[in-house]
C-alpha cells in the first residue's frame, strides 16, 4: 500500500475541526498547569505500576508535581514500546518544543520547567485547542452540576447518570437529588418528576446527550411503578434491600431515563461493560477491567423499546466490537461510538474501525471520542485515530473498491464530524 496514498489522505482528515463527543474534562480548569497533569493520567500510573512502581511511591499524600513526575520518568523505559507512551512524546513535541526521541532521568527536568512556563501563558488553554483541532468538547457532567461559570458552547454539557442508576440506594445520593431538582424521593413518581426536572435543567443548557457506564451483568427491563414504589418504601425505612429488589430499583431508574431521554430527543450513550474493582490494589483509576461475560442481547428489550432513542454504544473489549457491529447492522437505532479504554490502541482500533467501516451503515458511525482528563491529550489521540483511519480508507476504499480520494475523505470526514453533528445535534 502506498504509504504517500495514506499521507494524503491523513493530511486532508487533519483539516477537518473536530468534535469531541466524550471526555472527562473540568471545563473550569480544562488545561493541564503541570506535566504532572499530564504524567498523571491514568495510563501512565498503572502502567508504572504495572511496571513495578510502588501504588505508595505514586498516590502518596501531599506529593509535589514535580517530585511525582521525578518518581515516574525512571519506569518510562519500560513503557516506551506502549501506544499510550507514544502519546506522551507527541504532546511533549507538539506543545513544548521537546526535540528529543524519549522522555529521560537526564532530559525532563528541564522538559517540566518549558511545559510550566507554557501552560502558564493566559491563553494556553486556546492554544491547545487550536493547535489540536478541536472546536467543541463534550463533558462528563455529575446530575448535580450546576452548569455554570463555563461556555457550555464550547465545553457541552452531557448528563451522567451512573450514581443514580447505581447508587440511589445510599442517602447522600438521595440528598443531592433532593437538593438539585428540589424533588425528596418518596415513591416511584417522585423519582419521575425528579430526573424530568434534571433534563429540564440540562437541555435548557446545551446538553446534547444523556450518558452511563453498565456493568456486564446489567439487563435493564421495565419496572412497575407498584414494584418501585415497593422497593423505595423499604429504602426509606431503613432496610437494606435485597439483591432483587436494589436491581428492580436500577432498572427503574434506567428505564425512566430512557423514557426521558425520548421526551427530550436527546440520544443515550451506553458504555458496556466495565467490571469495577477488579485489581483492589490497584492505582486510582487503574482497578476496573472488561468482563468477556457482556453481551448485547442483554439490551434487546432495551433497544425493541425505544426505536426513537439513539443509542451510541461503547464497548469495552475489542472481542466484544463484532457483536456492536452486528446489532449497528440490524437495529436502526444503535449506533457504534469510539474505541473504549483497553481496546483504544492502534492494533484494536485499525480492526474495529474497518470492520465497521465495512458492515454498519456510514451515517451511523461515530469514529472517535478522546475519554481524556485534560485538554492535551485530544491531540495525540485523535491524531492515532487519524492515522489509522487513513490506512483503513486507503486499502479497503481507494485501493481495495477502486475509490477517489476525495471520495474516501468524504466518508472520513462523515465518520470525523458529520455523523457527530447529526447524531447529537449539535448547531
Amino acid at each position: 500500500m502506498s504509504q504517500e496514498l495514506i499521507q494524503r489522505l491523513t493530511a486532508e482528515l487533519e483539516t477537518i475541526p473536530l468534535i469531541d463527543p466524550h471526555s472527562h474534562i473540568n471545563p473550569h480548569a480544562a488545561a493541564s498547569t503541570t506535566l504532572a497533569d499530564i504524567m498523571g493520567y491514568h495510563y501512565y500510573t498503572e502502567l508504572a505500576h504495572s511496571a513495578g512502581l510502588p501504588k505508595a511511591r505514586i498516590e502518596e499524600p501531599n506529593l509535589d508535581p514535580k517530585e511525582k513526575v521525578a518518581r515516574l520518568v525512571p519506569k518510562l523505559a519500560e513503557l516506551d514500546n506502549t501506544a499510550q507512551y507514544s502519546w506522551l512524546v507527541e504532546m511533549c513535541q507538539s506543545f513544548f518544543d521537546f526535540q528529543d526521541e524519549n522522555v529521560t532521568v537526564d532530559n525532563w527536568e528541564a522538559l517540566y520547567d518549558t511545559a510550566a512556563a507554557k501552560m502558564a501563558e493566559p491563553d494556553w488553554e486556546d492554544q491547545v485547542l487550536k493547535k489540536s483541532g478541536l472546536e467543541q468538547v463534550f463533558l462528563t457532567n455529575d446530575f448535580d452540576d450546576p452548569l455554570e461559570g463555563f461556555d457550555t458552547h464550547r465545553y457541552v454539557p452531557c448528563l451522567r447518570t451512573d450514581d443514580l442508576v447505581f447508587h440511589l440506594t445510599k442517602p447522600q445520593t438521595r440528598e443531592r437529588f433532593q437538593q438539585a431538582t428540589g424533588v425528596e424521593i418518596s415513591d416511584a413518581a417522585s423519582v419521575v418528576d425528579g430526573i424530568g426536572k434534571l433534563f429540564e435543567h440540562f437541555t435548557k443548557n446545551g446538553a446534547r446527550a444523556c450518558a452511563i457506564s453498565l456493568p456486564p451483568d446489567f439487563s435493564p427491563r421495565q419496572v412497575s411503578n407498584t414494584d418501585a414504589d415497593g422497593a423505595i418504601a423499604a429504602l426509606l425505612s431503613g432496610d437494606e434491600l435485597p439483591a432483587d429488589q436494589s436491581a428492580s430499583l436500577s432498572c427503574f431508574v434506567f428505564w425512566t431515563l430512557a423514557e426521558k431521554c425520548a421526551e427530550f430527543k436527546l440520544p443515550f450513550d451506553l458504555m458496556i461493560g466495565v467490571n469495577r474493582g477488579v485489581y483492589a490494589d490497584g492505582v486510582f483509576q487503574g482497578q476496573d477491567l472488561y468482563d468477556k461475560r457482556t453481551s448485547l442481547i442483554n439490551y434487546r428489550a432495551l433497544f425493541n423499546a425505544f426505536p426513537q432513542v439513539t443509542f451510541p454504544v461503547s464497548v469495552l473489549a475489542h472481542t466484544s466490537n463484532q457483536e456492536l457491529v452486528s446489532y449497528s447492522w440490524i437495529f436502526p437505532n444503535v449506533v457504534t461510538n469510539g474505541h473504549w479504554w483497553y481496546s483504544n490502541i492502534p492494533v484494536y482500533i485499525e480492526h474495529d474501525c474497518r470492520s465497521r467501516l465495512q458492515a454498519v451503515p456510514k451515517t451511523k458511525q461515530i469514529g472517535y471520542y478522546s475519554d481524556m482528563y485534560k485538554l492535551e491529550f485530544g491531540l495525540p489521540k485523535f491524531a492515532m485515530y487519524r492515522r489509522i483511519l487513513a490506512s483503513a480508507l486507503a486499502s479497503d476504499f481507494v485501493i481495495g473498491r477502486g475509490w477517489s480520494e476525495s471520495r474516501a475523505v468524504e466518508l472520513g470526514q462523515l465518520v470525523l464530524r458529520g455523523n457527530v453533528e447529526s447524531i447529537f445535534n449539535v448547531g
